[in-house]
């Protein structure tokens, strides 16, 4: 009996193995806001939690930054149920997120689940959520264009490749409408959309009727509405650069379309200003002017021969202001940015784009000398136009007396009809070339008429 009892326990200690560890656990002591602290649990800042709640639920968090033995947390969705001394639980796991290609045409929060009814994702792996640091020498250059679709941008603000551009805009005057038309006719592999901070009505629109179900199915959508929380927007703009990684990463051309990059800032400020960090610049503590290129700097070209991830990054402007602390940190690392025209907006003139005001800093090299210098020409002639509007307007401009505002009145007809395209227009980059050196044929100036080249004078004399 006692030796069938000893190899009875034997084998059941061996089944069991090692003992298991014991489970570390804090408390919650206090609640200010949408700033927890907890106390007796050892974590890391970006360690992620659970809180036990009344009954069975619970509430996810990050810790995002700690004093002395206090660690402060941050809830990723709506604070319910908590009281003082609710069980603080760390999650073994790091945080990953799910990629794959069976991604394409899905719609996911900032978490990485689903939104869109379709039944769980199916995905290839599990990755971090934040990517690898890619070495700058090691980057492959911007040296092939990007087509986009788009009249105004294919021509006169050649997109590259691996760029990062800013869409400058105020509120209502079509940045949705504009991105929406990059994703249907582009010519990139796939198409990766972060919505983050809109109002929750403008996803669904953003969706069905200006992405489409074309657009859709070779796009992946990450949404996190305003009414999420600070850490959840947060974690879907690094969800939607970390996708477009994954793809990068495949050797696939991949444009990622991120609205907004302000949301995003104030997403940090509101969790800057809750653990404590003083307010600099117009109430953005410094911490935002750190993210920003933590963020951005993760997108653009891969190594030489693999893919690439070109972005454009939404930036509200309020009130216009192209001063906004945000726009003009925004402005300083980016590769270019393309400002959208209230003015021209309630003219009726879509998209919306003031060319005088934009700028695409690697134009020179992506395209064509004759081309370059044909778009130079034309930005020319349309910014001398405008130079003259308000005397023209008044009928206090006569003509002939100025040959270069001449030569503009006569052409802007045809350049504001060059400008403008119909939402289901699609503008390929070869067409918007070829169209382009259309409407403005080039010109020698008058410079050059009353004093030739010295070796065509001769020619006439000998002539």
């Amino acid at each position: 009996m006692t030796t069938r009892l000893v190899k009875r326990l034997n084998q059941l200690q061996a089944a069991i193995g090692q003992e298991p560890e014991p489970e570390l656990s804090g408390r919650l002591t206090r609640m200010v806001g949408l700033t927890l602290e907890c106390v007796g649990c050892p974590m890391v800042v970006g360690d992620r939690c659970l809180i036990e709640g009344e009954g069975t639920g619970s509430v996810e968090a990050e810790v995002v930054g700690f004093e002395e033995d206090k660690v402060y947390l941050m809830p990723l969705a709506a604070i319910e149920g908590l009281k003082p001394g609710a069980r603080v639980i760390p999650l073994s796991s790091a945080s990953r997120v799910p990629v794959g290609p069976h991604m394409l045409g899905r719609v996911l929060n900032g978490a990485g689940e689903a939104l869109d009814g379709k039944g769980p994702l199916q995905a290839e792996a599990r990755v971090p959520l934040s990517g690898d640091i890619i070495n700058p020498l090691h980057r492959a250059p911007v040296r092939e264009s990007m087509d986009v679709g788009i009249r105004a941008i294919n021509s006169l603000l050649t997109v590259g490749q691996g760029q990062r551009l800013g869409l400058f805009a105020g509120s209502g005057v079509g940045k949705s409408m504009l991105l929406g038309m990059m994703t249907r006719f582009t010519n990139a592999d796939i198409t990766i959309v972060g919505l983050i901070g809109e109002r929750g009505r403008e996803v669904k629109e953003f969706i069905e009727d200006i992405l489409g179900e074309e657009g859709l199915a070779r796009s992946v959508v990450v949404a996190s509405p305003a009414d999420d929380s600070p850490l959840m927007r947060l974690r879907a703009a690094m969800l939607t650069t970390r996708i477009a990684e994954y793809y990068r990463d495949q050797g696939k051309r991949v444009l990622l379309l991120m609205d907004s990059l302000t949301r995003y800032a104030q997403a940090q400020r509101e969790i800057a200003l809750a653990v404590g960090e003083p307010p600099a610049t117009k109430g953005y503590p410094p911490s935002v002017f750190a993210k920003l290129p933590q963020l951005v700097e993760r997108t653009g070209n891969g190594r030489p021969g693999g893919g690439s991830i070109t972005a454009f990054y939404t930036v509200l402007t309020e009130g216009d202001d192209q001063q906004d602390p945000v726009a003009d940190a925004a402005r300083a690392i980016l590769d270019g940015h393309i400002v959208l025209s209230r003015r021209l907006a309630e003219e009726g003139h879509y998209p919306a784009i003031d060319v005088e005001a934009s700028i695409s800093r690697v134009m020179p090299q992506v395209t064509q000398p004759d081309h370059f210098s044909r778009a130079q020409r034309f930005k020319q002639v349309y910014s001398r136009y405008q130079q003259a509007r308000d005397l023209i307007s008044v009928g206090a401009y006569v003509k002939g007396s100025d040959p270069e505002t001449d030569f503009a009145i006569q052409h802007i007809a045809n350049m504001r009809q060059f400008l403008q395209q119909d939402l289901n227009e699609s503008a390929p980059l070869a067409e918007s070339i070829d169209q382009l050196l259309a409407v403005v044929p080039e010109r020698r100036s008058p410079d050059r008429l009353r004093n030739p080249a010295p070796g065509a004078a001769a020619d006439r004399s000998q002539g």
